[in-house]
C-alpha cells in the first residue's frame, strides 16, 4: 500500500503555502491539495500566473519538492452550471482554466462538483430536487441535465486531452449528490476521465452504508476525502434533511463568512442539527457505531482494493475544532488506520 496521505489545505488559507506543508509535514502526513477555484479562494495556488510561466510553474513545484511533500490533487470545488448572477460562468472557467493548468503541472486529478443549473431557462438560482415524485420535477430534470451533459461532454473531453481526471464530489445541492445518481450521469455524458471523488461525509449523513458504496462505485473512484460526519439526537425528529439553518448578518465579519458566490455565504448551521460534520476519528452513524480507527481501517482497505496509490487527503470542516488541532486529530487517525491494513 503505497497511499499518499495529505490534507487539504483550504482551512489553512492564513498560512503561507510553505508554512501549510510544514504543518502538515509536522503531522506526519506527506500531501497536500490545494483550492484552485469555485467556492473558496485560492491563496496556496495562484492560478493565472503559473498558467502562463514555465518558470513560476517550476518554482511551485520546487515549494513542494523542498518541503518533501507531494502535489496531491487540485480543488475547484463550486457550481459552475448555477444560474446566479456571475458564479457559473466563474466557476466554469474556473475549472477549464485548472484542467489546463493540472495538465501542466502534471497534477493527476482535480476534485469538482457536478454542478446544479436552474429549474427552466428563466430560472435566476439553482433548484435542488431531491425527490421528483411529481412530474414537474421529473420536467425540470430533464431541463437540468439538457444543461449539464453537454457542459460535461466538454469538461471530459478537456480533460483527456489534458492527461488529467475529473473527480466529482457527491455533495448535497447538486445534480449528482449519490452513487446511483453518478452512475446514470456518466452514462448519459460517456465519459472516459470523470469518475468519484469519495468523501464518506456526505453520504454517511444520507444514511449509505459507505463500504458497500465503495464496492459499488468501484474503479469510478478517482481521489478520496478523509472527512467525518456524526449522525446526532436531533435526527430523530428532524430527518436528515435538516432545514433549520439561519441567516448569516449582513455585518457580519469576513473571517466568519464561507463564500459560495457573488453576495452569498454558507448559512449559520443548527444549534442543535440533525448531523454535523467531525474530525475524523469522532463520527458515528444512525445506529451508534464510532468511526474509530478500526473504522477507517476498513474503509482504507476497501479502497486499496480500487487504488493501491490513492491520494487520500483529510478535509477539516469540525467547527469544535480549530484547523490545526482538527488536522491533528485526523492526521493521527487516518495514519493510524493505515498501520492497521
Amino acid at each position: 500500500m503505497t497511499f499518499t496521505l495529505g490534507a487539504y489545505t483550504a482551512c489553512l488559507h492564513n498560512q503561507t503555502l510553505g508554512e501549510a506543508l510544514d504543518t502538515l509535514k509536522g503531522m506526519g502526513l506527506n500531501g497536500a491539495e490545494v483550492n484552485a477555484g469555485g467556492f473558496v479562494p485560492s491563496p496556496h495556488c495562484p492560478v493565472d500566473s503559473l498558467l502562463v510561466s514555465k518558470t513560476a510553474r517550476e518554482e511551485y513545484l520546487g515549494v513542494f519538492e523542498d518541503k518533501g511533500m507531494k502535489l496531491a490533487g487540485l480543488n475547484t470545488s463550486g457550481n459552475p452550471l448555477s444560474p446566479y448572477k456571475g458564479t457559473g460562468i466563474k466557476h466554469a472557467n474556473d475549472l477549464k482554466n485548472t484542467i489546463k493548468l493540472a495538465g501542466l503541472l502534471g497534477v493527476e486529478e482535480i476534485v469538482c462538483m457536478s454542478g446544479l443549473p436552474g429549474s427552466d431557462p428563466t430560472a435566476k438560482y439553482p433548484n435542488w430536487i431531491v425527490n421528483p415524485w411529481d412530474g414537474i420535477y421529473m420536467e425540470m430534470k430533464r431541463y437540468q441535465l439538457d444543461v449539464a451533459v453537454p457542459f460535461w461532454k466538454e469538461m471530459d473531453q478537456r480533460a483527456q486531452d489534458a492527461g488529467v481526471k475529473l473527480a466529482i464530489e457527491l455533495h448535497p445541492h447538486n445534480l449528482v449528490f449519490n452513487p446511483n445518481g453518478f452512475m446514470d450521469f456518466v452514462e448519459l455524458v460517456g465519459s472516459k476521465n470523470i469518475g468519484v471523488n469519495m468523501d464518506p461525509s456526505h453520504l454517511m449523513w444520507q444514511g449509505l452504508d459507505i463500504v458497500k458504496a465503495v464496492q459499488y462505485l468501484g474503479e469510478h473512484i478517482f481521489h478520496v476525502h478523509a472527512k467525518d460526519t456524526a449522525i446526532e439526537e436531533g435526527v430523530a425528529t428532524k430527518g436528515v434533511l435538516d432545514a433549520q439553518f439561519g441567516e448569516v448578518p449582513a455585518d457580519a465579519p469576513d473571517e466568519e463568512k464561507y463564500p459560495t458566490g457573488p453576495q452569498s455565504w454558507c448559512s449559520i448551521w443548527p444549534e442543535e442539527p440533525a448531523w454535523r460534520f467531525v474530525a475524523l476519528g469522532l463520527g458515528r452513524n444512525h445506529a451508534g457505531v464510532q468511526h474509530d480507527v478500526d473504522w477507517w481501517a476498513e474503509f482504507l482497505r476497501e479502497i486499496a482494493k480500487i487504488n493501491p496509490n490513492m491520494n487520500i487527503n483529510i478535509e477539516h470542516e469540525d467547527k469544535a475544532f480549530g484547523s490545526i488541532e482538527g488536522l491533528g486529530i485526523g492526521a493521527k487517525t487516518l495514519l493510524g488506520a493505515a498501520s492497521k491494513m
